[in-house]
């Protein structure tokens, strides 16, 4: 799973049609402080997650897994919003 944070929306006029109904987020993975790291991805949106928010994403095939993507073509999806990280004093 990656911690990321929603940076912004993708609007895709055609798409496959499998894809049809589903929100394109733009995320950037953050390290368990909330720093940014890595470059930015965009994943299919599962559980109504907006600009701003802490979220976990999945990839690969877990990302087909996910609630209502069965057979969908899609390498991310966004499956839980972040409440609150805790990390221990040593880390």
């Amino acid at each position: 799973m990656i911690v990321a944070r929603i940076v912004g929306t993708v609007v895709a006029t055609r798409k496959d049609p499998r894809l049809v109904s589903h929100k394109l987020l733009v995320a950037r993975p953050t390290d368990p402080h909330g720093k940014s790291e890595g470059n930015y991805l965009v994943a299919v949106d599962t559980v109504d997650a907006g600009v701003g928010e802490t979220v976990l994403i999945v990839s690969g095939s877990s990302a087909r897994m996910a609630s209502g993507l069965k057979d969908c073509p899609v390498d991310a999806a966004v499956v839980g919003i972040v409440d609150a990280v805790e990390v221990s004093a040593g880390d």
